[in-house]
């Protein structure tokens, strides 16, 4: 069986904060995201879509930001968990495209280790994980610098085979 799934976050940049995207820290002169854990909003999607996927809910459900063990949360550690949740149920990643709204840092040079990353959470290759980053022009609330957000889309398939010893 084959399952699809969608994921979408977004969080507001403020002074301060260390930028984490894909678990990757990228330079942005002090400027990061804002959030009870580190706010990566790509992984954040990429849980999401996932989850979705599983009809598990969201990250909110499992990992509330109303919980202290989360604060300060490294994201590809939640996103790991995620995908053991996944593999309890015997759904396994089948891949995995992302996009990142961004006006600036230009990410770039740092996607070949985001999909590195995505994909060692996820236990697949890097070619079954794409993340890409576009910026908005200069319009709304990405495109004026104010926060960052990221879409994600999965593909999940689970073995429904019941095995028998």
């Amino acid at each position: 069986m084959m399952r699809i799934g969608h994921g979408y976050d977004v969080h507001r940049l403020v002074e301060g904060r260390k930028l984490i995207l894909g678990g990757v820290e990228i330079e942005n002169g002090g400027v990061g995201l804002l959030g009870h854990s580190d706010a990566d909003v790509l992984l954040h999607a990429v849980s999401d879509a996932l989850l979705g996927a599983a009809a598990l809910g969201d990250i909110g459900k499992h990992f509330p930001d109303t919980d202290e063990r989360f604060k300060g949360a490294d994201s590809l550690q939640l996103l790991a968990e995620v995908v053991r949740l996944l593999k309890s149920r015997r759904y396994t990643v089948v891949n995995i495209d992302a996009t990142v709204l961004a006006q600036a840092p230009k990410l770039a040079p740092y996607i070949p280790e985001m999909r590195r990353n995505i994909a060692d959470a996820c236990r697949v290759l890097p070619d079954a994980v794409s993340v890409k980053a576009t910026t908005e022009e200069g319009l709304g609330f990405t495109g004026e610098k104010l926060g960052i957000a990221a879409h994600a889309v999965c593909l999940l398939e689970q073995d429904t085979q019941i095995k028998f010893l």
